[in-house]
């Protein structure tokens, strides 16, 4: 039976290495996408490497021949290039895109955030669902993924705590239920080989409020719980003020957060690995 075969897009970043190392262990050719040759060295178990900048579409000539599906994480996070997010999240899986029908690929899935379709007034929603309408409207069978928080997010959380307060804004009752990357490409990659088109909202096992999360986040570095209620309008006064004096790469993803934690944000739950475990790894690696 012939091995099936993925192309990594977003590769690099949190889930995008976790994709790969679930696909790795269900024993499936993997051919990374790559900006930088030096990248290469971030992984250590992968069949091919292609390396292009999905900006420059010439440079994505040919990437997705002989693959059967396409995972695509590709979206501004760090970058200081330029860039904007219509640049990237939009036009650069849109360049993907064109090349996975182009060479007939099964299934192309993409990830964005939770109720991505329902804040497109957010910036940085504004590109990615503009893909997801182009992803779907094409030739292709789909999935479209919008995790709830990754467990690497609430590490904001932790870093407050080690000096024994947390802030949060409002009464901290909003809940949410943020997944592992393991948990979270587990279930990526069952959606992506499923035969079906697929658009799902999901998240980790624990449902948890804010104060929840900012009472394991104190526990875990021996703290005494104190948490700091912040009036909400301070929060909807940062989001005006980034707008008018920063880029849209500086606001955009604070925007999204702090927009998120107003509200609560709870998906379909997944997976076993829980945010108190990761927390308590979190600082005994830190202490080593």
């Amino acid at each position: 039976m012939k091995k099936k075969r993925f192309l990594v897009a977003g590769a690099t970043g949190y889930l995008g290495q976790y994709i790969v190392k679930e696909l790795k262990k269900q024993d499936y050719f993997v051919r990374v996408l790559i900006r930088e040759e030096k990248q290469k060295e971030l992984f250590s178990n992968v069949d091919e490497f292609f390396i292009a900048e999905v900006t420059k579409p010439e440079t994505l000539n040919n990437i997705a021949n002989n693959i059967d599906y396409i995972f695509s994480s590709i979206g501004i996070t760090r970058q200081r290039d330029g860039l904007t997010y219509m640049d990237v999240d939009y036009q650069g899986n849109k360049n993907l895109l064109n090349e996975a029908i182009k060479s007939n690929v099964t299934k192309f899935e993409y990830i964005s955030a939770i109720d991505g379709d329902k804040f497109k007034n957010l910036k940085i929603f504004e590109a990615k669902e503009k893909f997801v309408e182009e992803l779907k409207n094409s030739s292709l069978k789909y999935s479209i993924i919008r995790p709830n928080g990754f467990f690497s997010d609430m590490k904001d959380f932790l870093d407050m705590a080690k000096s024994g307060k947390i802030y949060l804004f409002s009464h901290g009752q909003y809940k949410l239920n943020p997944i592992h990357g393991e948990d979270l490409a587990r279930f990526c990659v069952k959606k992506l080989i499923s035969n079906d088109n697929e658009e799902e909202q999901i998240g980790g096992p624990d449902i948890l409020t804010q104060n929840e999360i900012a009472k394991l986040a104190l526990k875990a570095w021996n703290k005494e719980i104190k948490i700091i209620h912040l009036p909400d309008f301070i929060r909807v006064l940062i989001i005006k003020l980034l707008r008018i004096f920063t880029s849209s790469k500086v606001y955009g993803p604070i925007e999204f957060f702090l927009t998120l934690l107003a509200k609560d944000n709870i998906a379909s739950t997944y997976g076993d690995k829980r945010l108190e475990d990761f927390f308590l790894e979190e600082v005994r690696k830190t202490k080593n």
